[in-house]
């Protein structure tokens, strides 16, 4: 092939893969090498050009659309623990009020499940199983809660553990609930996560776990991120905000999802 042809298929192929992204929100290499029939390197590539534009970011194993409306984009822990405060807080009073003694749960790492970590402190005969740092960090005097972390490799930005270490933690272990944060959540694309490691471990965690009751303030609705977790009909219990439109609560609740709704003003 020719330079010039060359230039030009390279050209057409990143505007195809910018139509994928508008479409889909997020695109997976493997996926874009086979439409195209080129290597992974080549596809990798495409995706670092598109980066460095200001049009996708790159995540494991694929790149989401930056920033626009219906997309979930990854924030610092630090700028989500003040994000939507109030509400995550008052979800996870509705949520702690789900643990009755003699409970063995599952939280989830992310900012909701710290909260729910904070007003669960003064319960007792309960155990505790956690990927995350801050939220076994919020435990750490809960005298009366028994505390077990999954260990495993640790993703700094979300102070998550994750990796097969992470999933083997969890494997004779029998849970009565997992409550578990999301980043996006739509009624026919999923439960789904930012990150590959940490949608494995969570689908772990949903396994091992005799009901799923997932935390999400309603601005985490509508939007999807590059991994699903698990489809929206595995959900038992959704705890939220009033914020959720009339739609999406039909919608949940015609897939057999109870909903706990708290205000959000």
């Amino acid at each position: 092939m020719s330079e010039k042809k060359s230039v030009r298929a390279t050209s057409e192929r990143r505007e195809k893969i910018i139509s994928f992204l508008k479409q889909q929100g997020a695109v997976q290499v493997s996926d874009l090498a086979s439409h195209f029939n080129v290597s992974t390197v080549t596809i990798r590539g495409d995706l670092a050009f598109l980066e460095k534009l200001g049009i996708a970011t790159r995540a494991y194993g694929g790149a989401l659309l930056n920033e626009q409306p219906g997309i979930a984009s990854e924030r610092s822990l630090a700028t989500k623990q003040t994000e939507h405060l109030l509400v995550k807080q008052r979800i996870a009073r509705e949520a702690a009020a789900m643990i009755v003694p003699g409970s063995a749960i599952i939280l989830d790492s992310g900012t909701t499940t710290y909260e729910i970590a904070l007003q669960m402190r003064d319960k007792q005969e309960i155990i505790v199983m956690t990927n995350g740092m801050n939220v076994a960090n919020a435990l750490l005097d809960a005298v009366d809660i028994e505390l077990l972390v999954t260990g495993g490799h640790l993703r700094r930005s979300s102070q998550s553990f994750y990796g097969s270490q992470a999933e083997r933690s969890l494997e004779n272990y029998h849970f009565d609930m997992l409550f578990l944060g999301v980043d996006g959540l739509t009624l026919t694309q999923g439960v789904t996560t930012h990150n590959e490691n940490e949608a494995r471990l969570n689908r772990r965690m949903c396994e091992v776990a005799k009901r799923i009751v997932v935390v999400a303030d309603s601005s985490k609705f509508n939007r999807v991120s590059l991994h699903r977790i698990i489809d929206t009909a595995r959900i038992d219990v959704l705890i939220t905000d009033t914020g959720i439109s009339s739609t999406m609560h039909k919608g949940l609740l015609e897939l057999g999802v109870d909903i706990v709704l708290v205000d959000n003003l």
